[in-house]
């Protein structure tokens, strides 16, 4: 496809930059004198470069009907808004009327007559009646003859001499003639049209109570009154005069008195004339300034392209762009896109200086002179493409807006030194299709008319719309919605209307720093080892919540607070003690001061602390977010205090702002404290411990379960122990040199204090595996205390032990040994006086003991106490607890029932529920269906 300067060139004059605001300016007095330029002069130039709308069409016609005596309109009011066209129209009826050419020279007209049904229009006189031209007390000469009065212009204009002398005496005395004589008049010199233009800007400059040689003002008002109902009278006779639109531009208060009561007057005989519609000023500035398109098929493949990727994109786009029509209008706006039109004329023209016609023309020429000379490539010349940078276009922008929009254009928009151009260097993403610019160019042409003083949700442009001002066939629409996401973090002056990630917000610049402006200022309040700090430490303490696997975390807390008891802790590492593989000292020396003291006092229990240790990279990311935070809430409290004075839209965004920061908080916490660190040891030999460091996966599941899983994984931490190596740990560490028997809670204190002992998750932990081995024969033997060669309550293979302070645990061979001995032992012989007494066994209970032989026992007597064999029991839960308390009831008693690997174990659960008012039926189907798909065994509805 071809860009546009390749299919529309524009006229000489726009290549050139000759072209002048005046050649956009149509003066009728001009014309009428014979001095204007040639586009406006000559009647066939003039209609070659003036689109006939809809409006111009209707008046034309009426005017040719009034002409030819066949009806239309006697008086024609055209009242508009600043250039909406009154002076172009009035040209148009002046040349159609004076017929200095053939109407078939007059492009458009034939046309339009024989629509009309007429074959030709008569020449007519004249009249041009310009207020801006005349002075009030100042009469001026045609020839020798002087005219003091618009009535005595009239009456010359039409039939010189002999018209001047019906009027002649009235032009003297500066008094109104009557109705009669210019009915009389009009009557003479008919066909005639009479054309007032600055009307009011006349009639205004006439004194209270005061008579000039123009007369007085209620003389001039009321020969306006009476010339329209003389026109009225005269079957070929026409009268058209405009009005300004807005009492602004009628000036002074004189002015808008005027105003007003020419309103009236004109309000009795007035027909109303259609202004120019959007659509049609596509045609008028094409017209104006572009040749014509000479390749129709290049600029509809172009307009196409652009139709079928606005339907690709959706809903993303307004709604407007999914309809078929709208390729219409690509093509009847080509090479500017409509989009510049509907914001140049529904929100620009609402400015009191701009012209809606001429305004336009004089910024759009400007436009594509700099594009033209920039060799600019877009297909179309859209919101996004407006060359903000250049200094002629800025100035036409900012000449109608309040003060203050160059350092808004040239910080945040457009420009070398602007944001968007600095964001478009750092990614290449945005810069390949000047994203930024353009999204930033497309919002400023949207929302800079309406900055000021609009009401609470209409300010500004959605993102569908900013979308618009910048797609173009081939590019991704995200890329555009990524930058204005970018943007809305970062500049100073665009605002937004609530969350920038929603379609339905809409964003503006203003002359006002927004107030992400005072927030940067703000965040240098704060400080890193204060507020910062402490927020850290509060975002970490709510991730590190809804766990039990640590008996207790320690958040920034010295070492000399962190008990020093045997239970498990994680202690969060403060943010100055950071890890990176590059600089992992830091963090490795704050672990061991941690392992080795307990404040002035030496750390007993080092081997119960894992550490967790905020990532160097990412420290300034989080710092930054969370004094992004605190000076967003500080803001809010300024506003409640009434310390600040914002309005509404604003504290709005500033709560949402505060909630936006806040709920990030907890991802950049977590991203940035990814590091697990565990202090370990080799063998008892190594003279230094070391640091182990573990990544935690910063997404995903929880912070308490991904660390959890972790320590799992790797057996940092270890809830669940085989007897086996139970038994290699005794083995290598406690059953040499002689001793064959250690104390159960010996061993306990020592997991507890050397870092090469494994880390067991707790005291219950180590019970267990003790349990489960002293099932069997093959790791240990238990007994709860030795005198000289002799094991008390000594045990082999059996599981009904309890870790206390009397446990021993005792080399399986030597238990084997010992074991054969007591057997040998138990032998009685009676005729041996000196015989060995055996030992009495007394079971009591869940435990046995072993006592000595009593001295002076006859025979060995064994005195046996039955075990239980079975356990029953039943509990009532209370519904609300009742997951919790079943979960403790597993682990608390079904759990110690099943460590019997003997036992045999029933459990049922019984569930009655009664309902006075009846079961709804979705409670009743969906227990009916979960009973059936859990397998319960019986279940039934009464």
């Amino acid at each position: 496809m071809k860009p546009w300067r390749e299919i529309a060139v524009p006229h000489s004059d726009v290549l050139e930059g000759t072209f002048l605001q005046s050649e956009f300016a149509a003066d009728i007095t001009a014309v009428h004198t014979g001095k204007a330029s040639p586009e406006y002069q000559n009647a066939t130039a003039f209609f070659q470069r003036t689109f006939i709308t809809e409006g111009m069409g209707l008046l034309l016609t009426s005017v040719a009907k009034r002409l030819n005596g066949q009806g239309g309109d006697p008086v024609i009011q055209l009242q508009t808004a600043f250039g909406g066209g009154k002076t172009h129209t009035m040209l148009a009826v002046y040349h159609l009327a004076t017929r200095d050419c053939p109407l078939k020279d007059m492009p458009g007209i034939p046309d339009l007559l024989d629509h009309a049904g007429m074959m030709d229009v008569p020449k007519a006189r004249v009249v041009v009646l310009d207020g801006t031209a005349r002075a009030p007390g100042q009469p001026w000469k045609y020839g020798k003859q002087t005219i003091n009065t618009l009535w005595g212009d009239l009456a010359w204009q039409l039939g010189g001499d002999e018209g001047y002398a019906l009027v002649k005496e009235a032009d003297t005395t500066g008094t109104s003639p009557g109705k009669s004589v210019l009915k009389t008049l009009l009557e003479t010199y008919a066909p005639c049209v009479v054309l007032i233009d600055e009307l009011v800007a006349y009639i205004r400059q006439f004194p209270n109570g005061q008579t000039l040689s123009g007369g007085s003002y209620d003389s001039n008002l009321s020969f306006v009154q009476a010339l329209t109902e003389a026109i009225k009278l005269v079957p070929n006779a026409i009268m058209l005069a405009s009005l300004p639109e807005s009492e602004i531009e009628a000036g002074s208060n004189r002015g808008v008195t005027a105003l007003q009561a020419l309103e009236k007057t004109f309000g009795r005989l007035q027909a109303l004339w259609k202004p120019v519609a959007t659509e049609e000023a596509f045609e008028i500035v094409r017209r104006r300034l572009f040749e014509p398109v000479s390749d129709a098929q290049s600029r509809d493949s172009v307009c196409r392209a652009f139709a079928d990727a606005y339907i690709a994109a959706g809903s993303k786009l307004p709604s407007e762009t999914q309809q078929a029509r709208y390729f219409n209008r690509l093509v009847q706006a080509y090479p500017i896109h409509p989009e510049v039109f509907d914001r140049l004329y529904e929100d620009w023209t609402t400015l009191q200086a701009f012209q809606r016609t001429r305004g336009v023309l004089k910024l759009m020429a400007k436009v594509i002179h700099r594009l033209w000379k920039d060799q600019n490539p877009d297909l179309m010349i859209l919101p996004g493409s407006l060359p903000l940078y250049d200094s002629n276009t800025r100035n036409e922008l900012t000449y109608y807006l309040a003060p203050g929009w160059d350092a808004v254009l040239e910080k945040d928009i457009d420009g070398e030194r602007a944001e968007t151009t600095e964001l478009e260097a750092k990614e290449p993403r945005f810069g390949a299709v000047s994203a930024a610019r353009r999204v930033a160019r497309t919002i400023f042409l949207g929302s800079a008319p309406s900055a000021a003083g609009t009401q609470k949700g209409i300010r500004g442009v959605d993102r569908a719309r900013v979308l618009l001002g910048c797609l173009q066939p081939g590019q991704s629409s995200s890329t555009f919605s990524d930058a204005l996401n970018r943007l809305a973090d970062r500049l100073h002056y665009l605002n937004s209307s609530g969350d920038k990630a929603q379609d339905a917000t809409r964003f503006w610049f203003d002359t006002r720093a927004n107030l992400r402006r005072e927030m940067e200022d703000r965040k240098g309040r704060f400080s890193d080892q204060n507020e910062v700090r402490g927020k850290l430490a509060e975002v970490l303490r709510k991730l590190f919540t809804g766990t039990s696997f640590f008996d207790g975390s320690h958040i920034f807390t010295p070492h000399t607070d962190v008990p020093d008891d045997g239970a498990m802790r994680l202690v969060f590492l403060s943010p100055e003690k950071f890890y990176s593989k590059q600089e992992a000292r830091v963090a490795s020396d704050e672990v061991l001061d941690f392992v080795r003291s307990n404040g002035s006092k030496p750390r007993y229990r080092g081997n119960r602390l894992i550490f967790i240790a905020p990532d160097h990279a990412s420290l300034s990311r989080v710092r930054d977010y969370i004094r992004t935070a605190l000076a967003w809430n500080s803001i809010i409290a300024d506003v409640k205090e009434k310390r600040l004075n914002i309005d509404g839209l604003q504290e709005e965004q500033a709560r949402k702002e505060f909630q936006s920061a806040e709920d990030v908080l907890p991802r950049v916490a977590r991203e940035c404290y990814k590091w697990l660190l565990c202090p370990v040891q080799t063998s008892p030999t190594d003279r230094q411990p070391s640091i182990e460091t573990f990544p935690l996966n910063t997404s995903g599941s929880a912070l308490s379960a991904e660390i959890q899983r972790v320590c799992h994984d790797n057996e940092l931490v270890i809830d669940a122990w085989s007897p086996i190596h139970l038994r290699d740990t005794l083995n290598k560490l406690y059953w040499k040199d002689a001793k064959d028997a250690v104390s159960a809670a010996a061993l306990w204190e020592d997991m507890q204090r050397y870092l090469y002992l494994p880390r067991l998750k707790d005291r219950s932990t180590l019970e267990q595996a003790i349990i489960k081995g002293a099932a069997t024969k093959d790791f240990f033997g238990t007994a709860y205390g030795q005198t000289g060669d002799q094991f008390v309550g000594f045990k082999l293979g059996d599981a009904n032990v309890q870790l206390d302070d009397t446990l021993l645990l005792i080399e399986p061979e030597t238990a084997k040994q010992y074991e054969a001995k007591l057997v040998a032992t138990s032998t009685f012989n009676p005729g041996s006086a000196s015989g060995t007494q055996p030992t009495t066994a007394i079971k009591a209970g869940a435990q046995t003991l072993f006592d000595p032989p009593t001295a002076n026992a006859g025979n060995a007597q064994a005195i046996s106490i039955a075990h239980s064999t079975s356990f029953y029991g039943s509990v009532e839960v209370n519904p609300s607890s009742a997951k919790m308390r079943l979960v403790q009831l597993a682990e608390e008693i079904i759990n110690n029932l099943a460590s019997d690997s003997q036992a045999t174990l029933k459990i049922t659960l019984e569930i009655n529920a009664e309902f006075p008012n009846g079961v709804s039926d979705q409670i009743k189907r969906a227990v009916s269906e979960n009973a059936k798909s859990l397998g319960l065994k019986t279940w039934t509805w009464e």
